[in-house]
């Protein structure tokens, strides 16, 4: 079952270019009960996975940064790099899950969420952010 819109998936494939467009790398989007995307080089060499996640907040108050932990695990499951972009309404903030320290609690404040067990993080060294052109 998703829970994604047409709105969503727009928002999710501009962040997903916009992490590409960082190394001129390429990317595929996976089966829907997968995690997002395969992430390609520029020579076409699969260097990653991602799972992006909407954000309906500008960068500098996005934080926490909520991900379900059982996406989490399925991204890390891959043993390529795992990478977590969450897309933003001005950019995207993304960062290497392996890499990441966050806090692991049940879902709060979201409905969507209720009763889901999220990882949650905050402003680290580790993530990054570009903002859309």
């Amino acid at each position: 079952m998703t829970f994604e819109t047409e709105q969503d998936l727009i928002r999710e494939k501009k962040a997903i270019q916009t992490f590409v467009n960082i190394f001129a790398g390429s990317f595929k989007k996976l089966d829907p009960k997968d995690i997002d995307y395969k992430v390609f080089d520029k020579d076409g060499n699969l260097i990653a996975y991602a799972e992006v996640k909407g954000r309906i907040k500008a960068i500098y108050n996005a934080y926490p940064l909520p991900i379900e932990a059982k996406k989490l695990v399925k991204l890390i499951d891959k043993r390529l790099p795992p990478i977590v972009i969450w897309s933003c309404e001005n950019g995207i903030i993304y960062g290497k899950a392996n890499k990441l320290k966050g806090e692991i609690k049940w879902a709060q404040d979201n409905s969507l969420y209720d009763s889901e067990l999220m990882v949650y993080y905050d402003k680290q060294k580790e993530l990054k952010y570009v903002r859309y052109v």
